[in-house]
C-alpha cells in the first residue's frame, strides 16, 4: 500500500472520551433560506461522556460497534468521521469503531455530534494527520451543527448554526456546581420544534450575549438570562416534559431548563446534598436521571496503546 493510503500508526489502539453537553442559553434568531435557523447559545461540557476505541485493522474497511446495536452502522456520526478523514488523504487504513454509549441518544446533549468530534480529534493525534485547526473546524461544520463546538468543549458561546465557536473564561459558578439531567422517556422531534416555533419565541441574542458577558467576567450569569427559545414550545407541544419539569422544581430546584430542544432537563444545585436528594426523589418516581458536573476536555482525554 502507498504512503498515500496509509496511515501513520503510532500504536495499535486508541481511546477517547466524548463528553455530553448542556444549553446554558439558547437565542433562536431567524429563520435561514435554507430552513435552519440562526441561533446564539453559550453551551458547556458535562462530565457524563461516551468512551470509544479505535483499532487499527488490514482489511481496509470501516467496522462500527455500539452498545446499542442500532448505532452499529456506517450512518453513526463516528462512522462518518472515520471516513471522511479516509477520504480526505486517500488513506484505505482500516478502522475498528467500539463505541460504549453513557449519553443518552436524541437528548439535547449531543452526544452524537460529540462522538464525531472525539474521533476526529482522536485520530488527528493517533495518525499523526496534518490538518489544520481551520481544516479539522471545516470537516466538523459538514458532519453537523454542533460539532465544532466539541473540538474545543468546555465553555463557549457560539452562533449561526452553532458552528462559530468562541471559548468563554474558565469559570462556573458555584450555585451550578452540580447538574441534576432528567430525561423523559419520549423522543422530541427538533425539526417539528423548530419548524412550529411562534415569532414570538425569537430574540436578537440578548440572553446568550448575557451570560457570556457575565461568565467572561468571572461573575454568576443573571438567571432570568437563562433562557431556552424552545423551551416554551416544547412544554406545550409535549406534557410529559412538562409533567418532568413540575416534578424536578418540587424537589427544591431554584432552576429547571431544557438542554437544546429536549427532552432532556437539568437542574444546578450548589451542594452534593441537595442534588443527590432531588436525584433520588427522581429515581423513585421513575425518571432516568444522571449526576453530573462541568468539565473542560483535555489532551489527557485521547489515550494511545
Amino acid at each position: 500500500m502507498s504512503h498515500a493510503q496509509q496511515a501513520q500508526i503510532s500504536s495499535e489502539a486508541c481511546f477517547v472520551r466524548a463528553y455530553a453537553k448542556v444549553n446554558l442559553t439558547l437565542d433562536v434568531l431567524s429563520r435561514l433560506p435554507d430552513g435552519y435557523h440562526e441561533l446564539a447559545t453559550v453551551m458547556q461540557t458535562i462530565d457524563l461522556h461516551d468512551t470509544i476505541c479505535l483499532t487499527a485493522t488490514n482489511d481496509q474497511r470501516v467496522h462500527m460497534i455500539c452498545t446499542i446495536p442500532a448505532l452499529s452502522n456506517l450512518d453513526n456520526l463516528a462512522a462518518r468521521a472515520v471516513d471522511m478523514v479516509r477520504q480526505r488523504l486517500g488513506w484505505r487504513q482500516g478502522v475498528r469503531i467500539e463505541l460504549y454509549k453513557r449519553i443518552p441518544l436524541a437528548a439535547g446533549l449531543g452526544g452524537g455530534s460529540s462522538d464525531a468530534a472525539a474521533v476526529l480529534l482522536a485520530l488527528q493525534q493517533w495518525w499523526q494527520l496534518p490538518f489544520s485547526a481551520s481544516d479539522l473546524l471545516s470537516m466538523a461544520a459538514s458532519l453537523g451543527s454542533d460539532v465544532p463546538f466539541f473540538l474545543t468543549g468546555g465553555l463557549a458561546f457560539c452562533e449561526g448554526r452553532g458552528e462559530r465557536v468562541t471559548p468563554l473564561a474558565h469559570y462556573w459558578p458555584a450555585s451550578m456546581r452540580w447538574l441534576l439531567l432528567l430525561k423523559p422517556s419520549i423522543s422530541v422531534s427538533t425539526a417539528a420544534v423548530f419548524r412550529a416555533l411562534p415569532a414570538t419565541d425569537y430574540t436578537d441574542g440578548t440572553h446568550s450575549k448575557a451570560v457570556s458577558a457575565a461568565l467572561n467576567a468571572n461573575s454568576d450569569p443573571p438567571l432570568e438570562h437563562l433562557h431556552n427559545g424552545l423551551e416554551r414550545s416544547v412544554l406545550e407541544r409535549y406534557p410529559a416534559v412538562a409533567r418532568a419539569r413540575e416534578d424536578l422544581f418540587s424537589t427544591g430546584a431554584a432552576v429547571v431548563r431544557l438542554s437544546g430542544s429536549g427532552p432532556t432537563l437539568y437542574a444546578p444545585f450548589a451542594e452534593l446534598a441537595s442534588a443527590l436528594h432531588a436525584h433520588h426523589q427522581m429515581q423513585a418516581m421513575g425518571y432516568e436521571v444522571y449526576l453530573s458536573r462541568a468539565t473542560h476536555p483535555s489532551p489527557g482525554d485521547v489515550c494511545l496503546f
